[in-house]
């Protein structure tokens, strides 16, 4: 169902998508006034998306559903030189072989959440690479350069908290401020966009762009922003135990990724689902307001969804359906010996691979990390590739296996 425009922006707060904007009034009446044309961009630094791309993927949903056009930016040019934002060393080169393969992976990834093709609102991928690799150094100076004060660039947050903790900045990954600032001008200009889109530690490079179509005469620019999200201990979305969270089926299967929904934290379950399904809200409140056992309907109803969007319903039903098989007979899980740990242990200070050292289920260390590096250590289903997973008040109940038929259940020794 639609969104109408003027009510566009609450029902976007509402689900949790919004964080800064450069002019929320005047966004306001730009979407009231009929489809626009918006941005996000993606450095191919991997052949695949992962969950953390995806809180921006449902955005660009939600506006593409109320009429809105997305345009998906692959960096193919900015690859090279990589966004100094907040990292505290240069990214790996890469090749342009293993770019032009990241850009197929992730290219994929799009199709099952934007709607592509030449209709009005159908979205389009577009490539930097396509006006980046032909400007020349001085034509770029006169066009762009000449905008931007090195005074003002050196109090941005990213670059100062590099430069303030002594790690080289390169002259080169200090002028990708000013490539992504000409990516939404060069956009406006070929294709009339006026929104970028962007994480919150996008702001600066975002607010450049908008400065710079202004300076450069081009229509109104406005950025907007959505939180950086972490999940309840701290990690940032698109990790989990095993590691990255993909979204392409052949980094991660479809029942790993339902695994890794159904076993989020009780305390993001109702954030996810606003964020992460497109139940409506009210669904959502329901759903989130599920306490003890009855919230495991709530984060099912997270995973279908989740996995349904990433991988089909018939995927998500599958996924469904095996967890069923494996952990919901009641007969089956009374056979499941468990593995009794008193509760102040479980304070991250015990690992995983002590644990099953400790009861004597693997006869050292390193034959448990070789059953994890072959895909024989398993968490409430899902691959477990990190065998050091420190054990947490989380993890009580929590179905361990090791290879296909040794199962066991963590329970406190109360």
């Amino acid at each position: 169902m639609s969104i109408s425009s003027p009510d566009l922006l609450e029902h976007l707060s509402a689900r949790g998508f919004l964080h800064q904007c450069t002019d929320l009034d005047g966004l306001r009446q730009a979407l009231a006034q009929g489809p626009l044309t918006f941005y996000l961009g993606f450095d191919a630094t991997a052949d695949s998306l992962h969950v953390g791309h995806l809180q921006a993927l449902m955005l660009m949903r939600h506006l593409q559903r109320a009429g809105h056009r997305p345009l998906l930016l692959i960096g193919g040019a900015t690859t090279r030189i990589g966004d100094p934002s907040f990292r505290d060393s240069s990214r790996p080169v890469l090749s342009e072989a293993q770019i032009q393969h990241n850009i197929a992976g992730i290219s994929a990834c799009f199709a099952r959440y934007i709607r592509l093709g030449d209709g009005p609102s159908d979205g389009q991928v577009v490539n930097n690479a396509d006006w980046l690799d032909g400007i020349g150094y001085l034509q770029f100076l006169d066009q762009v350069g000449r905008h931007f004060s090195i005074n003002r660039l050196l109090t941005f947050d990213a670059v100062r908290n590099r430069l303030d903790r002594e790690h080289s900045l390169s002259f080169q990954e200090f002028g990708y401020t000013l490539l992504q600032a000409h990516d939404f001008t060069e956009l406006a200009r070929r294709h009339g966009c006026t929104l970028q889109l962007g994480g919150a530690d996008q702001w600066a490079n975002i607010i450049n762009g908008v400065e710079l179509g202004r300076r450069q005469g081009c229509a109104p620019l406005f950025g907007l922003t959505m939180p950086l999200l972490t999940t309840r201990d701290g990690r940032k979305m698109g990790k989990s135990a095993a590691g990255a969270v993909w979204l392409n089926g052949d980094k991660l299967s479809p029942y790993d990724f339902w695994q890794f929904w159904r076993n989020c934290d009780d305390a993001d379950v109702g954030r996810f689902l606003a964020l992460f399904s497109e139940l409506p809200l009210d669904e959502v409140a329901r759903l989130s307001a599920l306490e003890g056992a009855e919230l495991n309907q709530a984060k099912i109803a997270l995973a279908n969804a989740a996995t349904a969007l990433a991988h089909g319903e018939h995927a998500a039903q599958a996924a469904e359906a095996t967890a069923a098989e494996l952990f919901a007979g009641s007969s089956a899980a009374a056979a499941v010996p468990a593995l009794y740990l008193a509760r102040e242990r479980l304070d991250g200070s015990l690992s995983l691979l002590q644990l099953l050292l400790e009861q004597g289920l693997q006869p050292s260390a390193s034959a448990v990390r070789r059953l994890a590096a072959g895909g024989g250590l398993r968490l409430n289903g899902a691959t477990l590739r990190e065998a050091e997973l420190p054990l947490t008040p989380q993890h009580l109940g929590a179905r361990i296996s090791l290879g296909k038929k040794r199962h066991y259940q963590l329970q406190a020794d109360d």
